[in-house]
């Protein structure tokens, strides 16, 4: 079945509000968190135009590159170790507005200028971060880290743990 999206030009906010229900719609009876992911990823980047979005999942103590949409990324990353590392260790959120000022920021691609890392925490067990990277200083914010959780929940409510 082949599934199309609207994406939708305007502020921030009017963008997050188009795509998650269609995001809804794409997670609706699949359970498979690989497939769910995979659809995450390319829908966020096809309606922002980020350069990197995906997803590390806890596999054997680090995290490991899962689905995601964008150039060739890290394969392991260790807890501490970058933002996605960091994230995990806190279990927080980490906006950073210039990657080039985190200590330890790990580069996989010359063209990241800042990112976000949200934790993923199913059943009050941590599985992974998600993580998105921009071309441009300073492009994620509050509302980024708000619309992102809510798309993380949606998730949440359509995977087997």
């Amino acid at each position: 079945m082949a599934e199309d999206l609207l994406i939708k030009q305007g502020s921030k906010e009017e963008k997050y509000l188009s795509i998650i229900p269609q995001i809804k719609g794409l997670l609706k009876g699949e359970s498979d968190i690989i497939a769910n992911l995979a659809n995450i990823s390319a829908a966020l980047k096809e309606q922002f135009g980020w350069i990197w979005v995906g997803f590390y999942l806890l596999k054997n103590d680090e995290l490991v590159l899962g689905p995601f949409q964008g150039p060739v990324a890290c394969t392991r990353i260790r807890k501490g170790r970058g933002v996605c590392g960091t994230s995990w260790e806190q279990l927080k959120t980490i906006i950073v507005p210039d990657v080039e000022k985190f200590p330890g920021h790990i580069a996989c691609s010359s063209l990241s200028k800042s990112e976000i890392v949200l934790p993923i925490i199913s059943a009050g067990n941590f599985i992974g971060v998600m993580d998105v990277d921009s071309e441009l200083l300073n492009d994620f914010d509050q509302i980024d880290e708000q619309f992102l959780k809510e798309i993380l929940l949606i998730l949440e409510g359509n995977v087997q743990a």
